[in-house]
């Protein structure tokens, strides 16, 4: 009997430091020691860069609109606005009705900015490195899933400021007003703060996501020793 016992003692040792080590294996190999909570530093400072590099150039004069990775088109129940006023020779209208839409996005993104440094302090990083492992992308992915709805609740009341600020609401008060008024169309009254609400979001994290994918692929985006040795276990993956 206790021969047994040690046999199936022995079994159980040898199958559990097998599993381990294929455990072990399976993590990425770097110089030195590296935990995830070093993992999940390196990957806010990445994301916090992103924020301070790309998204403030949001906030600029055509930040939005000269940028053709973010730049805010027309909804597509406006696209007939925007033609129907076009062929009746307000074109210089019609331009200024898209302009603005994006100004209020530059103008919200300003003073929201703050929302999103805050949010990626707050990220508890339980899966460091499945998301250092994953795609261009994934950390961008995952703050995406964890902040947007609270983002957009915050980011929605700034929209609407904005429009106000700029003058967006009664530029397009206006233009919906004369396309109305032109006969045989259907009306149409979208809500543009919903919309723009989200396309500015939509922004923010592509501009995130394209810095995200500089210091993923570019050593020369790693600019501090942390990005240097964290994102060096993603390299050989």
């Amino acid at each position: 009997m206790i021969r047994k016992f040690l046999a199936v003692l022995l079994i159980f040792n040898l199958t559990a430091c097998a599993e381990l080590q294929h455990v072990v294996n399976q993590l990425p190999q770097a110089t030195g020691v590296i935990g995830n909570a070093e993992i999940a530093s390196g990957l806010r400072q990445a994301l916090n860069l992103g924020i301070d590099k790309q998204v403030t150039k949001l906030t600029q004069t055509d930040g939005f609109f000269k940028n053709n990775l973010v730049k805010i088109l027309l909804p597509e129940e406006l696209r007939k606005v925007d033609k129907g006023l076009r062929d009746i020779g307000l074109s210089k209208l019609a331009d200024k009705g898209l302009k603005v839409l994006n100004r209020a996005a530059e103008d919200a993104v300003k003073e929201a900015t703050p929302i999103f440094i805050s949010a990626v302090k707050d990220i508890t990083f339980t899966d460091a490195k499945n998301i250092l492992l994953g795609n261009n992308n994934a950390a961008t992915n995952y703050l995406t899933s964890k902040t947007q709805t609270a983002l957009y609740a915050k980011f929605n009341p700034v929209i609407k400021n904005s429009f106000s600020k700029v003058g967006a609401d009664q530029i397009w008060k206006n233009l919906i007003n004369k396309y109305n008024s032109i006969p045989f169309t259907n009306k149409v009254n979208p809500n543009l703060t919903d919309y723009v609400t989200s396309e500015a979001l939509k922004g923010v994290y592509t501009m995130i996501a394209v810095e995200e994918k500089d210091i993923r692929t570019k050593l020369s985006s790693r600019t501090t020793d942390l990005l240097k040795k964290v994102f060096a276990l993603q390299d050989g993956k």
